[in-house]
């Protein structure tokens, strides 16, 4: 009898202390909507209220970027070549722009032009098989860029929110490498992978806005993927086994309109 008692007892314990439990946390749910609700509905001053009446805004841009191959194989390459394994690694570069905007209409819509001075550097790191080969088992070679990247994007941006924004970016680039090697003399004691100095890339990218009292300030993340291939072709041990080579960059930035 006593037995049972107790158990009921503390059946009755759990039982209010779950209800307590669930209390608890429906008043905290309640606390934080009600704080959300406060704190989105409190009007902030608006900085720089006629950024979105112009036309027309001008800035520059600052960024870093990592750059890397999307390497293609030749079918056979080791029965052929000796190649165990060929791999690429992005490598930290750097970029500065001129940045242009056109409002199409409406705030929301824009097209920007971003004229851009980047500095890249991409890396292939061969393994050969010693025995079919005379030369060493691994070989490292870099390739350097210092391209005019001519991004075209339309930016869709989120309405603003006191002074803050949100937007996505779909657009194109046309690149042009100063320091392309394409129609270079070739070195074959020493050679080198030659890539065209020509390109043209897809754009997707994300970022965010922040008005401050005489100019914006934005940070963004953009990716571009190579639509051609900018491999070029020669006889030597460290370009026969490749198809293909197709650029790909990731792109940090920060952009200053006024």
């Amino acid at each position: 009898m006593e037995l049972q008692q107790s158990i009921l007892e503390l059946n009755k314990a759990i039982s209010l202390k779950s209800k307590r439990s669930v209390f608890m946390k429906l008043l905290s749910i309640v606390f934080i909507l009600i704080a959300f609700s406060t704190f989105s509905q409190r009007e902030k001053p608006k900085n720089y209220r006629r950024f979105d009446e112009k036309t027309i805004h001008f800035g520059f841009m600052l960024g870093a970027n990592t750059t890397n191959f999307t390497v293609y194989q030749k079918v056979d390459a080791y029965n052929l070549y000796g190649l165990k394994s060929l791999t690429a690694k992005s490598s930290p570069g750097g970029q500065v722009g001129i940045v242009s905007t056109l409002k199409l209409g409406t705030p929301v819509v824009r097209l920007r032009l971003v004229p851009t001075l980047s500095f890249q550097e991409r890396v292939l790191t061969y393994q050969f098989d010693t025995l079919m080969t005379s030369g060493p088992e691994f070989n490292e070679e870099r390739i350097n860029s210092t391209n005019i990247d001519i991004p075209l994007m339309f930016q869709f941006r989120t309405l603003r929110v006191n002074n803050f924004a949100a937007y996505v970016l779909v657009g194109a680039q046309y690149s042009i490498d100063l320091q392309s090697q394409e129609d270079a003399s070739q070195d074959f004691n020493d050679p080198f992978i030659k890539i065209r100095k020509y390109d043209y890339q897809g754009q997707l990218g994300i970022g965010v806005e922040f008005f401050a009292p005489y100019f914006k300030f934005g940070m963004e993340v953009k990716y571009s993927q190579s639509f051609r291939n900018s491999f070029v072709p020669e006889n030597t041990f460290i370009a026969n086994p490749i198809d293909k080579l197709y650029n790909k960059t990731w792109w940090f930035s920060i952009i200053f309109e006024g």
